[in-house]
Order: C-alpha cells, then sequence, then structure tokens
C-alpha cells in the first residue's frame, strides 16, 4: 500500500458513509447553515443530497472539508498496546 494511500483519511470511504456521519454528528439544520445548499436546508435526504453531491463536484468537495474537519476534532481512544494475534 502506498503512503499516500495509509494516510488519506477519506480512502475507502463512500459518499453516503460521509454524509451519513456528518448527518449524525452536526444533524441536518447545522449542516444547512455549514453549507447552504438547497438539498440540506429544504426537504433533506440522503438521497437528494448523494444526487446533488455526486454532479457538483464544489460541493462534494466542501463536504469532505467538513467531514475532515468533523474527524480531526473528535476526541481519539487511547491504545494500550498492541492486538494480539
Amino acid at each position: 500500500m502506498s503512503e499516500g494511500v495509509r494516510n488519506d483519511p477519506l480512502h475507502g470511504v463512500t459518499l453516503a458513509a460521509i454524509l451519513a456521519a456528518l448527518v449524525e454528528h452536526y444533524g441536518w439544520e447545522t449542516l444547512g447553515r455549514m453549507l447552504d445548499i438547497r438539498c440540506f436546508t429544504h426537504d433533506p435526504s440522503i438521497a437528494s443530497s448523494l444526487k446533488f453531491l455526486r454532479r457538483t463536484p464544489w460541493a462534494r468537495s466542501r463536504v469532505e472539508e467538513i467531514y475532515l474537519s468533523m474527524l480531526r476534532d473528535r476526541p481519539r481512544p487511547l491504545r494500550f498496546g498492541k492486538k494480539a494475534d
């Protein structure tokens, strides 16, 4: 596995999973304030948001930025040693 892929937190994460995590964490109302797009502010749903985000690169990019920011702000769990084989 290349170094770039290993360090990319978006690698292997679908847009649907990103959106679901953001909705769970922030809720539609807060997402609508963070990114004022109609699919977040008027009758929001995962399906309509995915349809819009897949067609609109600037909006998808912004959603990915919000997701990465959310990941950075979350407290990390403590790790004690390695898992046993």
